[in-house]
C-alpha cells in the first residue's frame, strides 16, 4: 500500500504528457492550416492583378535556395515595401548553379513614381532600379501569406498547378513573377512581350548566350563545308577514275553490242514515264496540301508551338522574346 501514491503519480505525470503531445500537434496542425495547407489552387487566365512595377532589384545566378538571403537584404532596408522575385529558368530543367532569377522591393505601382529618397538608400546597397510594364494577358494564381510557412506551402502547390495549366494548353508563359503583399503571393506568368520583364543583367546573358551559338554554328558549318569538299575532291577522283576505266574498255571492245543501246534507251523512256507519274504525284501532294493549307489555317504553325513547348517544358525562357522586348 505505500507504493499506490507513487503508481497514480506516474500515470499522472504521463497521462499530462500525452495531454501535451495532442495539444503540440493540434496547435501544429492548426497553424499549417492558418497558412494555407488546405487551401485550394485556382489558376486562370486574364487581366493581371497588378499595374507597372518599378522594383528595386538584385539579379543572382544560381540555386533558387540563396533567393532568402536578398529578400532579408530588401526588407533590412525598408520593411513596409511589398517583395517580389522573378525567376526566369526552370529548375527541373536547368541545374540550380545555372538557374537565373531578380529579387527585390517594389518601390511603386501605376502611375505613382518612387521617392528619389527611396532609390538612393537601395542603390547604396547595390540595389538596381528597373520598371516592369502592364502586362496584358497573364496565367496567375494567389496563395495565402499568413505565416513564413506559407511560402513554402506555396511553392510547393503552385508552381506545379501552374506547371499543368501552362502545358495542357500549350502556352507560352514566362517568368514566373512572385509578389507578396499584405496577406497575399501573387504568381504571375506574362503572356506576351516576356521581353520586357527581362532585367538588364539577364538580357545581356541572352545575348552572350545567343553569340556563342551563332559562332558554334558557324563553326559547324565551316567543319561541314570543308567535310563536303573532301568529299566532293574524293568523289571527282572517283568519276576520272571511272572514265579511264570507260575509255579503256572502249578501246578493248572496239564493237560494243546493240544490246546495250536498246537497253540504255529503255531505261530512258522507263525513267521518262516514271517521273512524269511521279510529277503528277508531286502535283497532287501540293494541290493536298494547298487545300490544307485553305482548310485549316494556323494548324501547322500551332502543331509545330505545341511540339517545341513539350520539348521544353517550360517555363520557358525565350531568347527572341528579350530581343522582342529591347526593340
Amino acid at each position: 500500500m505505500r507504493h499506490h501514491p507513487s503508481i497514480m503519480s506516474d500515470w499522472m505525470l504521463l497521462g499530462l504528457i500525452a495531454v501535451l503531445v495532442v495539444l503540440l500537434l493540434l496547435t501544429i496542425f492548426a497553424f499549417a492550416v492558418y497558412s494555407g495547407l488546405f487551401t485550394e489552387v485556382v489558376v486562370s487566365a486574364g487581366s493581371p492583378p497588378v499595374g507597372s512595377i518599378t522594383l528595386a532589384y538584385k539579379f543572382r545566378v544560381g540555386p533558387y535556395g540563396e533567393s532568402g538571403q536578398l529578400f532579408t537584404d530588401g526588407c533590412s532596408i525598408s520593411s513596409k515595401l511589398c517583395s517580389i522575385g522573378v525567376y526566369y529558368d526552370n529548375p527541373h530543367t536547368v541545374s540550380p548553379e545555372k538557374c537565373r532569377f531578380a529579387i527585390g522591393r517594389i518601390l511603386s505601382e501605376g502611375d505613382a513614381k518612387p521617392s528619389e529618397e527611396q532609390i538612393r538608400r537601395f542603390q547604396k546597397y547595390g540595389f538596381k532600379i528597373f520598371t516592369f510594364p502592364t502586362p496584358s494577358h497573364v496565367v496567375m494564381a494567389s496563395f495565402p501569406f499568413t505565416t513564413p510557412l506559407s511560402i513554402h506551402l506555396a511553392v510547393n502547390r503552385v508552381h506545379p498547378a501552374l506547371d499543368t495549366y501552362i502545358k495542357e494548353r500549350k502556352l507560352c508563359a514566362h517568368p514566373r513573377i512572385e509578389i507578396y503583399k499584405e496577406d497575399r503571393i501573387y504568381f504571375v506568368c506574362p503572356l506576351a512581350r516576356q521581353g520586357d520583364f527581362y532585367v538588364p543583367e539577364m538580357k545581356e546573358l541572352e545575348r552572350k548566350s545567343r553569340a556563342a551559338a551563332e559562332a558554334e554554328d558557324t563553326q559547324t558549318d565551316i567543319t561541314g563545308a570543308d567535310t563536303m569538299s573532301e568529299a566532293s575532291s574524293i568523289s571527282i577522283e572517283a568519276t576520272t577514275d571511272s572514265r579511264d576505266t570507260s575509255v579503256a574498255t572502249s578501246v578493248l571492245l572496239p564493237f560494243p553490242t546493240s544490246r546495250g543501246r536498246e537497253e540504255a534507251d529503255n531505261r530512258s523512256e522507263h525513267s521518262y514515264s516514271e517521273s512524269g507519274a511521279s510529277g503528277s504525284s508531286f502535283e497532287e501532294l501540293d494541290l493536298e496540301a494547298a487545300a490544307d493549307g485553305e482548310g485549316t489555317p494556323g494548324l501547322l504553325l500551332t502543331s509545330g508551338y505545341g511540339e517545341s513547348q513539350e520539348l521544353t517544358d517550360k517555363w520557358t525562357k525565350e531568347p527572341i522574346a528579350a530581343e522582342r522586348g529591347e526593340e
